[in-house]
């Protein structure tokens, strides 16, 4: 009979893995939806917002798919173009979509509050950031300077496409590791306002703390969120952060000015023997 030796990890964290709209920019999450939903309308079909908000976090290119194999997204579509949707009207749908996302980002890439003050305070104890994003390089280009404008910079940034595969795989989020070079997995924690980005960290072996106000879930701009009544936000946050627990999340928290405060809880399991 042999042995199988077994290690813990028993140290801080010290990566935090970003998404961004939704997560850092874009409260609501605003920029990728409009622009699907009004790529589908050119065609002739119409896309409930809550539809089309349930792949969020892919690459868009795999989102746009995930939309066409929706039954009631496809018989929208066979409806208005005469036939079922092929492989090839993604990419159609893609060449539509992405001048228009670059359109969007441009108007909707203003950071949450809390990210640059969050962002210090983790650097302050020696955690790295690194992002990963459903968004192409092309899309990020607008989005990059504009945030740094603003005041956030991380070190490493993963766009979609960039891996042999994407979220909610684990290539991505490995990759902002490797490029920090930093490891074990279990000392990064993975930052995301979609349960694919909770599913990414899980699939990374990272623990996972989810947003529940700012971004996907609720869908709402901070202009929409701050008139509501108090009633109603309770119910939303709920809600939100109920997708996000049954997804995995390690930590639920409301937003980016959270996070802190949900790592510190992370160490304090670590501590104990917690592992993701």
């Amino acid at each position: 009979m042999g042995f199988i030796p077994r290690r813990r990890y028993d140290g801080p964290i010290r990566a935090a893995i970003f998404d961004w709209a939704g997560t850092t920019v874009d409260f609501g999450c605003q920029a990728p939806i409009t622009s699907l939903v009004e790529a589908f309308a050119a065609m002739g079909v119409e896309v409930p917002l809550a539809t089309a908000r349930l792949p969020m976090g892919m690459a868009k290119w795999d989102h746009i798919r995930a939309l066409l194999d929706m039954p009631q997204v496809a018989a929208a579509w066979e409806r208005a173009q005469g036939r079922a949707p092929v492989t090839a009207d993604v990419g159609d749908l893609y060449e539509r979509f992405l001048p228009l996302q670059i359109a969007a980002v441009q108007r909707h890439a203003v950071l949450i509050p809390g990210t640059v003050e969050t962002m210090a305070a983790l650097r302050a104890r020696g955690i790295r950031i690194g992002t990963t994003t459903g968004f192409p390089r092309p899309v990020m280009q607008v989005v990059i300077p504009e945030a740094a404008r603003q005041g956030y910079e991380p070190e490493v940034i993963v766009c979609a496409g960039e891996t042999p595969s994407g979220r909610p795989g684990p290539a991505m989020a490995l990759k902002a590791l490797i490029e920090l070079d930093l490891h074990p997995v279990q000392a990064a924690v993975k930052v995301g306002d979609t349960v694919v980005d909770v599913a990414e960290g899980l699939n990374a072996g990272m623990w996972t703390i989810g947003l529940a106000i700012t971004g996907n879930e609720v869908g709402l701009t901070e202009a929409e969120w701050v008139a509501l009544p108090v009633e109603r936000q309770a119910e939303l946050r709920r809600v939100a952060a109920n997708r996000l627990r049954d997804a995995g999340a390690h930590e639920v928290v409301d937003g980016i000015a959270d996070v802190p405060a949900a790592i510190e809880r992370i160490e304090a399991r670590i501590a104990v023997g917690d592992a993701p």
